[in-house]
């Protein structure tokens, strides 16, 4: 690296919070996010949050954040108001790292603060779960939930189980329902460890676990230009993380933590609601929908990243389509949110500092097909009476492009063993002919492996999808898309 100073508080300055927040995880992807969130409601809201960081797993990165005094540069890269932007800023929410392998009792003494009002964590999807011989004399117990558990405890003991010293406790792992999975688990080990029920009452009545929906591409350390990041910010940071302009934080609670946390205040896209699913469909159905609803009908086409796929006239009308036409009438969000959110959507599939390959949405297609478009597919039914044009074009593309080739090259197909099986076994009686692709769409479609259903029951499906496979095959993407 150059002989430019490392960024600290000696040399670049930055206010001091009180202790509000203590952070499990100090990655790439919290720093990037909820880091960055606080520091805004800090800056423009007077939030006066101080987050204290504890170092999840026995090796990270808490030495390299404490020698940059929990300072860090940020570069948010993206679509903004319809135009390509690039800005960073040094986020100085951080006041100090722990790492509990060494100082379990500093963390302790951080749980038993006056100032301290909120937990949140990023511990990876594997972070809540039962560890079995985990115990409350451990310093620290080796999982997340039991290292909560014992330091709920010691606030518990600390405050004399005072009603009002419980805390706002916000995971954003990436499983489903993760506030109620984390108190589920901390009730375990209080029974498993024979705390009172005192204390199990205080956790379920004074501490709001809430559930969490989490969106934001975070690339993380720009390794490829480090340096001429370096040269152009005038100071060294082992820390800088990248991230793009899109963030949405659902956050399913009772309607009292809206209060305490001033995001509206920033524009900030934070949703509180006392019901997360409705988002956590859209999200799946709208950006995982559309991303595999895309993947093999421009692959087939010739294109081989995504903003290059929305950017095309001709796939860039279909991907639109399938999205405005056929994906959002099956949500049950207000219209105007449906299409601003889906306009966001297109906006990060176009974020031009995001080299974004097909291939790698491409794993595991089957599945995803099944879990993120078939519901949009069958909701459609139900509501429109019709089939979704769009949506099972993009079945027969994905039919086609387990073929396994196209245009004499070979497809890398990437899936679990016995799909890639079914698919050779299934188009190695393909002959050329059009009766011939159609039994092969047949075949897939009544694949209730895949599927969970036989989709040749569907009125019209296996016709409509044969015929689409059949074209796709003899005259490619570009003609019958």
């Amino acid at each position: 690296m150059s002989e430019l100073a490392l960024i600290n508080r000696s040399n670049h300055q930055a206010p001091a919070y009180k202790e509000r927040v203590l952070q499990f995880g100090e990655g790439n992807f919290l720093r990037a996010f909820v880091n960055w969130m606080i520091h805004k409601m800090n800056k423009e809201a007077q939030f006066d949050a101080g987050v204290v960081v504890v170092q999840p797993i026995d090796k990270g990165l808490i030495n390299m954040l404490n020698d940059q005094d929990g300072l860090y540069t940020i570069y948010l890269n993206g679509i903004k108001n319809g135009e390509a932007v690039s800005e960073n800023e040094v986020v100085d929410c951080i006041q100090r790292g722990i790492d509990p392998y060494v100082d379990f009792d500093a963390v302790k003494a951080v749980a038993a603060s006056e100032d301290l009002r909120f937990v949140i964590s990023n511990t990876t999807e594997a972070g809540i779960s039962y560890h079995e011989g985990d115990k409350l004399s451990d310093a620290p117990p080796a999982s997340f939930p039991a290292k909560m558990t014992a330091l709920l405890h010691h606030r518990f003991e600390a405050f004399s189980g005072a009603a009002d010293k419980g805390l706002i406790i916000i995971p954003c792992e990436l499983i489903d329902r993760n506030g109620d999975n984390l108190r589920r688990i901390i009730l375990q080990y209080a029974e498993e460890w024979g705390l009172s029920a005192e204390f199990k009452a205080w956790v379920e009545e004074h501490n709001i676990f809430c559930n969490t929906l989490v969106d934001r591409i975070v690339p993380g350390y720009p390794r490829d230009k480090a340096e001429q990041l370096t040269k152009e910010l005038g100071y060294n940071d082992n820390l800088i993380v990248e991230g793009e302009q899109f963030h949405l934080w659902v956050i399913e609670g009772p309607a009292s933590v809206k209060d305490e946390i001033p995001s509206e205040q920033c524009g900030l896209d934070v949703v509180f609601t006392d019901n997360m699913e409705p988002y956590r469909t859209r999200k799946v159905r709208i950006l995982n929908g559309a991303h595999t609803t895309m993947v093999p009908v421009s692959y087939l086409y010739g294109i081989e990243y995504v903003r290059e796929s929305v950017e095309d006239e001709v796939v860039g009308a279909y991907v639109k389509s399938a999205i405005f036409d056929e994906i959002c009438p099956t949500l049950d969000l207000p219209d105007e949110e449906l299409k601003r959110f889906a306009n966001d959507v297109l906006d990060r599939f176009r974020n031009p500092y995001l080299k974004h390959a097909l291939m790698s949405i491409s794993l595991n297609s089957v599945s995803k097909f099944k879990t993120r478009v078939l519901p949009s597919v069958t909701e459609y039914i139900a509501r429109k009476g019709a089939l979704p044009q769009k949506l099972c074009y993009s079945l027969a593309a994905l039919i086609s492009f387990y073929k396994g080739e196209v245009n004499g090259k070979e497809i890398a197909l990437n899936d679990d063993q016995a799909v890639l099986d079914f698919a050779k076994e299934t188009w190695a009686a393909y002959d050329g002919s059009a009766e011939s692709a159609k039994a092969v769409a047949s075949k897939f479609l009544s694949n209730e492996e895949f599927w969970g259903q036989d989709l040749t029951a569907i009125d019209g499906m296996a016709e409509l999808v044969g015929n689409n496979v059949a074209a796709i095959l003899e005259k490619g993407i570009a003609a019958t898309i």
